[in-house]
């Protein structure tokens, strides 16, 4: 007869947050904050009040302003309009308005008869000018343009470059998906410099010098638009062209005058514009979309009209903005203050459906546990690495959490540097910290 029941061995305890962060031992701070939506509680806080770098995760804050104060509907109407015998391009701040696009609207141009105009002027007053979107960054890094009411492609451009018997051959597209038509206000050259890139604005042109050296045989990346105005002109003369509407060499004006609207192009709605922001975390868009919502004229104007809006949703403190995405070195956030914006106007708004799911399986193995279902932005700066939305248990509980992680003397060492020496290493340890507590969270309160 069986004396007894073979029994389980016990169950390991789970580590909790200290004892993960101890053995990750991750050079700088890690800070963090897990809260319970339903019960309106803080479950765990370590050095939840310390400010640190947003870097992208800002981009939830801008998302929400956004649809508050502009409505999820709306929409960025870029016009065609004639003034006489000048027909003018009108930006509208559309942050997503693409060479498609403008093939489109010339397309409609076309179809309309329009005689020949003396002028063709483009512009871009809807929205403040900005010279570059983060001055310390890198001039080169595509993803810190000049800003204006007139965007085109992300403000970019496409280089590619191939050696030949000749020496280098170089193309500059304005490119997208159907049109990638040629950039004729944009133009490079190889160089024997030291830096990578060097810009200058020369008779009308944006000319970029290519380090000669650093080029090998073939190569392509894009580049930063600074004159986007004339870049826009310029890609919608050639495709009004190829439909057989000829227009002057576009001239930028300040003033919009009274005119007739010929045809029109509207962007998608600003719910799917925030959702795709958050996806690909785009800079350009964050500060576009949070100028429109603050109609303040400059960007740190802007941030502070956004950060007063969120001392509004009842959490006056734990916030300072300089921007709205997230690439300033004086933005600040900290993840007590996060995890409660989070569980109040962000679920009240649908955010959880606007962002990535499973956002660090591209650090994790295939088979890496996860008991967790996450719905989070990260936010990647130079020895930043940030993480913060939503975690759902099996029993389908959800808590909202944020990890800041900073290394703040390499940070701000590696200023404006593109891939500093051990950046890569650190920030997939941070990352895989940042699963190693949320897996945790959910088992202990999940």
């Amino acid at each position: 007869m069986a004396t007894g029941l073979a029994q389980r061995p016990p169950a390991k305890p789970v580590p909790g947050s200290a004892s993960l962060i101890a053995r990750a031992a991750l050079p700088g701070q890690v800070c963090y904050a897990l809260f319970d939506p339903e019960g309106g509680a803080m479950l765990e806080d370590g050095a939840g009040w310390t400010p640190l770098a947003p870097a992208s995760t800002l981009k939830m804050v801008t998302a929400l302003y956004a649809l508050d104060r502009l409505g999820p509907s709306h929409r960025f109407r870029t016009r065609v309009m004639r003034a006489g015998d000048m027909l003018v391009l009108v930006g509208a701040g559309d942050p997503v308005l693409s060479s498609d696009d403008l093939a489109d609207l010339a397309a409609k141009l076309a179809d309309t008869g329009q005689e020949q105009p003396k002028r063709f002027a483009v512009w871009g007053g809807a929205l403040p000018r900005i010279e570059e979107i983060a001055p310390p960054q890198a001039d080169h890094l595509a993803y810190n343009p000049a800003l204006s009411g007139m965007i085109l492609n992300f403000n970019r451009v496409y280089l590619g470059w191939r050696r030949g018997d000749g020496g280098y051959q170089m193309s500059l597209e304005a490119r997208a998906a159907r049109n990638s038509p040629r950039a004729y206000t944009i133009a490079a050259h190889p160089g024997a410099q030291q830096d990578l890139f060097s810009y200058r604005f020369d008779e009308g042109r944006e000319v970029w010098t290519v380090s000669r050296s650093a080029m090998g045989r073939a190569g392509s990346r894009w580049l930063p638009v600074r004159q986007p105005e004339l870049y826009a002109g310029d890609v919608f003369q050639t495709l009004c062209r190829a439909k057989g509407l000829v227009l002057p060499a576009p001239e930028v004006i300040d003033s919009l005058p009274a005119a007739e609207e010929l045809v029109s192009h509207e962007s998608p709605p600003l719910s799917k514009i925030v959702e795709d922001m958050l996806y690909y975390s785009t800079n350009l868009t964050a500060e576009v979309i949070g100028l429109h919502a603050s109609d303040a004229p400059d960007l740190k104007a802007s941030a502070t009209r956004m950060q007063e809006w969120v001392a509004d949703q009842g959490l006056p403190d734990g916030f300072s903005f300089a921007d709205h995405s997230g690439l300033s070195a004086e933005s600040r956030v900290t993840a007590a203050a996060m995890v409660r914006l989070l569980a109040g106007p962000g679920l009240k708004t649908g955010l959880p459906d606007l962002l990535k799911h499973d956002p660090l399986a591209e650090v994790l193995d295939a088979d890496t546990p996860r008991r967790a279902e996450v719905f989070a932005k990260t936010g990647t700066l130079n020895f930043v690495s940030n993480l913060a939305g939503y975690a759902a248990a099996p029993s389908g509980r959800r808590l909202a959490f944020a990890t800041l992680c900073m290394d703040g003397p390499r940070h701000a060492a590696s200023q404006g540097q593109d891939l500093p020496a051990g950046v890569r290493s650190w920030t997939r340890r941070a990352k895989r910290l940042q699963h190693d507590l949320i897996e945790s969270w959910v088992a202990r309160f999940g």
